[in-house]
């Protein structure tokens, strides 16, 4: 397996749709090996079609507390990866004076989404499916893999 890096942040705008999304797919992965977090650049609150999406694929996110950059207890991440500009910028601040890497992943904002539920649940899951898929290339799984 390749080397794994031992904290990992995850962030966006809100911390209510991708990073949420991102948090519980690398958990679902690699908590085991990865200390996994995330947070916004605002505050916000979790995306009801987040959790309806995750909640497809078995992974429940409903309990989860969104936070800011703010509200984090550790900022000794070794990578950071922010889903949005706004993350991206966030990201850059956090870690000027820190060894630590930083990754832009742009995910498109699934609340851009017009339409009946079934096509805005179809946004979210595109989002879901382009994280974990990232997630997984970045994040290789060793033999015995799951996800």
């Amino acid at each position: 397996m390749a080397r794994l890096p031992s904290s990992v942040l995850l962030a966006c705008t809100f911390n209510s749709i991708r990073s949420p999304m991102a948090e519980a797919l690398l958990k679902h992965l690699h908590g085991r090996h990865i200390y996994i977090d995330s947070a916004g650049v605002r505050a916000g609150e979790i995306d009801p079609f987040a959790v309806a999406v995750m909640d497809e694929i078995g992974i429940d996110i409903s309990k989860h507390r969104t936070k800011t950059f703010d509200d984090l207890e550790d900022t000794s991440f070794d990578l950071v990866i922010s889903l949005s500009p706004e993350a991206q910028h966030s990201a850059v601040e956090l870690t000027r004076t820190m060894a630590c890497e930083v990754e832009f992943w742009p995910m498109h904002d699934p609340t851009a989404v017009e339409g009946s539920r079934e096509e805005m649940l179809d946004a979210y899951r595109m989002v879901r499916d382009q994280l974990r898929k990232r997630l997984l290339e970045r994040f290789p799984l060793g033999p015995a893999g799951n996800l």
